[in-house]
């Protein structure tokens, strides 16, 4: 049986219409002003909450790190280089963003890439996301698990034993609480890399928690990836934000703008209505009358007298069912009729004699 999860103000179960987090990372490109309109936008386009990133390009990357991403878009081919466009970031900011979240009713998240940035984030968000990245990071895994609060935990790049062992660490380090966020680590990821039927299996294998998915696929009118995201089970979704997808750099192209974002939410209010609030099998209250008149009964073939031994060729199973089932079609054939019955009547248990 699945959990529910409370990530800030909202409780989120399996069944639940999915959580919708507007990953601005570092597009704000160390601009406050910019960060404060990504989150009025996040926030108009309904996101639940504004997430960022918090690190600093000393203790993330050495100084000879490579790329992994697509250099056509971002050409910088040092991640050190990179990180460190981007780290101008502090307390004293984070704390302000996390106010502006307030201010506008959208839960702030930022993820922590090294041990300080946990401590210094610790009083502001209420839930730790930890990057697909630091999967195999058992100080931060532990640093995160020790303030007790629930954890998304995105799974790019990884195998199973790497998740059973990040899972061992969380949970034995006090975390209770966990979302398993299903990510390839592209940038972009190709849709036929997305891979989404893998969440059939992360369902399969860790029935215990809730799903999520952390999308980077270049969005769509429909935004495919998420919905289907959602229909295989993920309750967490997470995509990259921006103000406009034109800019150069390496999260605005496939990220989602406001549009997206508020397309996607009409979207996903028609699907979760289609999906239902139960996923076991069984007549819904709105089929009784169909079950009782579309369904059939045993039917007589002719007029027969009381005492008649009934055979085959008596019987044959029409609309409504609200006789005898053609299911009991076998303990009918051999009984005897209590009383006089016409054509076409109705079978039920009391025109049976009881011997």
């Amino acid at each position: 049986m699945t959990t529910k999860i409370k990530f800030g103000d909202r409780v989120v179960g399996q069944n639940d219409l999915p959580y919708v987090i507007a990953e601005i990372g570092v597009n704000h490109e160390g601009s406050l002003a910019t960060a404060k309109l990504l989150i009025e936008s996040a926030k108009r386009g309904r996101a639940d909450a504004a997430k960022f990133q918090t690190y600093k390009a000393g203790l993330i990357a050495s100084k000879f790190s490579p790329s992994y991403w697509d250099t056509t878009k971002e050409p910088t081919t040092s991640q050190y280089e990179l990180f460190t466009k981007y780290d101008a970031f502090g307390e004293a900011e984070y704390k302000e963003l996390a106010m502006h979240c307030k201010k506008h009713d959208i839960e702030f998240v930022s993820t922590p890439f090294d041990l300080g940035a946990v401590d210094m984030l610790e009083p502001l968000v209420r839930y730790f996301k930890i990057a697909s990245a630091d999967i195999t990071n058992p100080p931060l895994l532990k640093k995160v698990a020790a303030t007790g609060k629930p954890v998304i935990l995105s799974t790019g790049a990884s195998n199973i034993a790497e998740i059973d062992a990040a899972l061992a660490i969380l949970r034995s380090a006090g975390a209770k609480e966990i979302c398993l966020m299903h990510c390839i680590l592209n940038y972009p990821t190709r849709n036929e890399n997305a891979h989404l039927g893998m969440l059939v299996d992360l369902r399969s294998r860790y029935p215990e928690l809730l799903l999520g998915y952390s999308d980077h696929t270049l969005p769509n009118e429909q935004m495919t990836s998420l919905i289907s995201a959602h229909l295989l089970g993920a309750v967490v979704l997470e995509k990259h934000f921006t103000l406009d997808k034109t800019l150069p750099g390496n999260d605005h192209y496939h990220a989602m703008d406001e549009k997206d974002l508020a397309r996607f939410q009409v979207s996903i209010k028609q699907v979760h209505e289609l999906l239902g609030s139960s996923r076991s099998k069984a007549p819904i209250a709105t089929e009784e009358i169909s079950r009782l008149n579309a369904r059939r009964s045993i039917v007589l073939t002719r007029d027969l007298k009381t005492g008649h031994t009934i055979a085959e060729q008596d019987l044959v199973a029409k609309r409504p069912g609200t006789g005898i089932s053609p299911m009991n079609w076998d303990d009918v054939l051999g009984k005897k009729l209590a009383r006089d019955l016409p054509e076409d009547h109705i079978l039920t248990w009391d025109d049976l004699t009881k011997s």
